[in-house]
C-alpha cells in the first residue's frame, strides 16, 4: 500500500455520514494523496464505490473483516 496521508474513522456512522465525512476530508487533500476510511455500515461498500465513480476518485482497495470495512481512496482531481 502506498503512503496513507489521512485516516478517517467513520465506524458507528450510518449512511450517508461516512460519505459526507469522506467528501469533507477529500477537500483538504492534495492530488495523489491517499485516505484510509474505516467504516462499520455494510452499505458503505456500494456507497463508496458509487461515490468514487461519480467524483472520479481512485478506489484502490476495499478490505472487509467482521469488525470493519477499510477503503483506500486516492485523490485524483
Amino acid at each position: 500500500m502506498a503512503n496513507i496521508t489521512k485516516k478517517l474513522d467513520a465506524r458507528g456512522l450510518s449512511c450517508p455520514m461516512p460519505i459526507v465525512k469522506l467528501s469533507q476530508i477529500m477537500k483538504e487533500m492534495n492530488i495523489g494523496e491517499i485516505v484510509e476510511v474505516l467504516a462499520s455500515d455494510p452499505s458503505f461498500i456500494p456507497d463508496v464505490e458509487a461515490w468514487c465513480r461519480k467524483t472520479e476518485q481512485k478506489l484502490i482497495e476495499i478490505k472487509e473483516s467482521p469488525e470493519e470495512i477499510r477503503a483506500y481512496i486516492q485523490k485524483t482531481r
